[in-house]
């Protein structure tokens, strides 16, 4: 008959959780349950002393290294953040321009890195709610930029409001390049703005496709606004720090995940 494991001392399930943290950057309170042979009532127990500790940082059935609600940010300090990889997955995105295309960018540090990658052979279209990607596109050739109305929201350079989700009623593009400020396999696409969830809701209706341009920071991370569900999201941007089991639930989903390299 086989033995069953000896249960783990809690220093043994602290050892195993905070490094699970700081390998998946994320810990499930029923995989940690099944694999420390314990019950779920236990790791939640370690969890809440881990968080006394200030170690980790607990949601509802499970617990990341940092608060995984994201804090409204300016661009100039969104710039500053991983700009490297930020680069990469603006010079991907440009390849999925294609000629004479229309195309959406909401706003954002990554939206304005993608702007600067633009070229286009022939004639582009751009729609677009940041003012910064407006002036980064101002002198690019062949491109054509319809930069939409509303209330300025000075963090985001950006504009929000009826008087562009209006305009985008009357409008169809072949893509939207959506740059966000959280990936939640369970809860969804969000953004640390109400408003500018509404306006990225409205910005996917007028488009055929929606491309997340995000680096791998964002996701298990929540925004104050909701945009919507990973499954209406056609693909993903991103560099290759992104957890592989968020990777496989995103993927599942039948989401196209693309690594900029």
């Amino acid at each position: 008959m086989k033995q069953k494991n000896k249960m783990k001392s809690i220093a043994e399930r602290h050892k195993y959780i905070l490094d699970t943290l700081a390998k998946d950057g994320f810990v499930r309170v029923l995989d940690a349950a099944k694999h420390l042979d314990v019950t779920t009532v236990t790791i939640r127990k370690d969890l809440k002393l881990l968080e006394e500790r200030r170690l980790l940082y607990r949601t509802h059935g499970s617990a990341s290294p940092v608060n995984p609600h994201m804090k409204d940010r300016a661009i100039t300090e969104k710039e500053k953040i991983f700009p490297n990889e930020k680069n990469r997955i603006a010079s991907e995105a440009a390849k999925l321009i294609e000629e004479d295309d229309y195309i959406i960018l909401n706003s954002g540090s990554t939206i304005c890195a993608f702007a600067e990658h633009i070229q286009a052979k022939e004639r582009l279209t751009i729609v677009t709610a940041s003012i910064k990607a407006t002036t980064l596109l101002t002198d690019k050739e062949n491109v054509n930029v319809i930069q939409l109305g509303g209330i300025f929201r000075k963090s985001s350079m950006s504009v929000i409001g009826n008087f562009a989700t209006n305009i985008l009623k009357e409008i169809t593009c072949s893509k939207l390049f959506l740059g966000v400020d959280g990936i939640d396999p369970e809860f969804g696409i969000t953004t640390s703005n109400i408003e500018e969830a509404e306006l990225n809701r409205a910005m996917m209706d007028s488009a055929l496709k929606t491309i997340i341009l995000c680096d791998s920071s964002k996701f298990g991370r929540k925004g104050f606004g909701k945009i919507c569900s990973l499954d209406k999201i056609d693909t993903i941007i991103t560099d290759a720090a992104v957890p592989e089991y968020i990777m496989k639930e995103i993927e599942e989903l039948g989401v196209e995940v693309i690594i900029a390299k």
